[in-house]
């Protein structure tokens, strides 16, 4: 039984902004797509990004211009766990892994986490993030 205060159901819209064919609504995730999509897009958003909250999101693109070495891939975990931590309170982390590829310019981000206040299987989100010029 979940504790008291604890949500029992999840509900965000898409950031695609694509409407439902039938009911011409934003198209919504809900429960695990919910809380996939927005652990994602946490570790993706850049500090001062968001507006009117810069403390949310995390330094993981500028590391990705530097070399990947064990400190890079150290330091990266503890940016995604602190911001998760921070800011997605639906979720209890269970591991956060970075690695790189021999020969590759990208890092594999492997987070696995159990979501708080209802009964789910352990999720995993696993992506590949890549230094890319603006």
């Amino acid at each position: 039984m979940p504790a008291i205060g604890e949500s029992r159901y999840f509900k965000d819209i898409s950031l695609s902004f694509k409407r439902h064919p039938v009911t011409n609504d934003l198209i919504s995730l809900t429960n695990e797509a919910a809380i996939k999509k927005s652990v994602r897009n946490l570790v993706e958003t850049i500090n001062g990004e968001r507006p009117f909250n810069s403390l949310i999101g995390s330094a993981v693109r500028q590391s990705l211009f530097e070399p990947a070495d064990s400190e890079v891939l150290f330091r990266l975990e503890q940016e995604i766990t602190t911001s998760i931590e921070n800011f997605e309170k639906r979720v209890r982390l269970t591991s956060v892994r970075a690695s790189h590829p021999p020969d590759s310019n990208e890092i594999t981000i492997d987070i696995n986490y159990t979501i708080i206040g209802e009964v789910f299987p352990p999720q995993e989100v696993s992506f590949i993030l890549q230094p890319t010029r603006q």
